[in-house]
């Protein structure tokens, strides 16, 4: 739905925008500006503090230039978060061709891992920019989301009760090849 409505704004601006433009015609509206999309990098954000080690994160892959992490916010058991160590691009409109390559290999490594170690049936790959389309943390991210057909399997507990998030994590990085 939220891409069918973007699909038809964009639309509606490469048609009517010109028009209004070639008539001379004006107008008081000027175009909201997701202020989000332009801002400035934040070195404060939770991902570089992962980044930087100021915060944990239970690791599924790392090399140089990329490092996958289980989410704190668990959709489904096994939720996984791809970044890039060295861009500081806040969405796709300011990552390299270059980096985003690297993520998204890595995105599909994780995939594969998800499908072999978690059992998963499918998986959401997402990758959302700006506060417009749900994004919250502005370094760019992509989610890895393993699915089942029906419950997902029971996995490991803490003793608390907990999703075992080392457990989990350890799983899917030995499936990581």
């Amino acid at each position: 739905m939220k891409f069918m409505l973007g699909l038809a704004c964009t639309a509606f601006l490469w048609v009517a925008a010109p028009a209004v433009a070639q008539t001379g015609a004006s107008t008081s509206v000027t175009p909201a500006v997701d202020r989000q999309l332009d801002g400035h990098y934040d070195p404060q954000n939770p991902f570089a503090k992962i980044l930087r080690g100021e915060l944990p994160a239970d690791k599924v892959y790392e090399d140089a230039e990329v490092v996958a992490f289980l989410s704190t916010n668990q959709k489904a058991p096994g939720h996984v978060l791809v970044i890039s160590k060295t861009s500081q691009a806040r969405n796709i409109l300011d990552m390299s061709p270059a980096d985003l390559t690297r993520i998204m290999l890595v995105v599909k490594r994780v995939a594969s891992a998800e499908r072999i170690a978690l059992g998963a049936d499918g998986m959401i790959v997402q990758q959302n920019n700006g506060a417009a389309a749900g994004q919250t943390v502005f370094h760019l991210h992509v989610h890895v989301i393993p699915c089942w057909n029906g419950k997902p399997p029971r996995f490991a507990r803490d003793k608390s009760g907990q999703l075992d998030r080392k457990a989990l994590a350890a799983r899917i990085a030995a499936a990581m090849h």
